[in-house]
C-alpha cells in the first residue's frame, strides 16, 4: 500500500470534516481497493458532518467507474432520508454540466444494473435516473 493511501485512510478518521473531504478526494481514485471502499462508505455515509457526504459522493461519481458508482449505490441503500439527498446533491455537483462525467456514470450504471448485489441495483437504478435527469441542465441553471 503506498504512503499516500495509508495517509488517505488515516485522515478518514479525522475529526476535523475538511480532512475528511480530503481523504475522499484522495481515495476516490482508489474506490476498487477494499480498504479504500470501506471507508469511502463511511465518508458517504457520515454521521458528523454531510458535507463529508455531499463531497465524496462528487468526487466518487467525476470518478465515473464502476466501482465509484457501487460505492454511491451502496451508500444510498444504507442512507436515511437526510444523507440520500446530500449524496444526491453531490452526484448531481458532478453531472451538472459535464457531459463526460455524465457519460461515465450512466455508463457504470449500465454495468451495475446487472450487479449481483440487489442493494446495488437499486441504487444503480436510482443513479441513473439522476443522470437522465440532468441531461441538457447548465451549471447555474436548475
Amino acid at each position: 500500500m503506498s504512503r499516500r493511501l495509508e495517509v488517505a485512510l488515516a485522515e478518514a478518521a479525522s475529526p476535523l470534516w475538511t480532512q475528511r473531504v480530503r481523504a475522499g478526494r484522495d481515495l476516490a481514485p482508489h474506490a476498487d481497493v477494499p480498504e479504500a471502499a470501506e471507508v469511502l462508505l463511511g465518508l458517504l455515509l457520515d454521521v458528523e458532518d454531510t458535507a463529508v457526504t455531499r463531497q465524496t459522493a462528487a468526487t466518487l461519481a467525476r470518478a465515473g467507474t464502476a466501482a465509484a458508482v457501487r460505492l454511491i449505490a451502496l451508500a444510498l441503500a444504507q442512507a436515511d432520508d437526510n444523507h440520500a439527498d446530500w449524496l444526491h446533491t453531490g452526484v448531481h455537483d458532478a453531472l451538472l454540466g459535464s457531459d463526460r462525467v455524465r457519460d461515465a456514470v450512466a455508463a457504470a450504471c449500465g454495468e451495475l444494473a446487472r450487479d449481483q448485489d440487489e442493494a446495488v441495483r437499486r441504487g444503480t437504478a436510482e443513479i441513473s435516473a439522476w443522470t437522465e435527469d440532468t441531461k441538457g441542465d447548465k451549471p447555474g441553471i436548475r
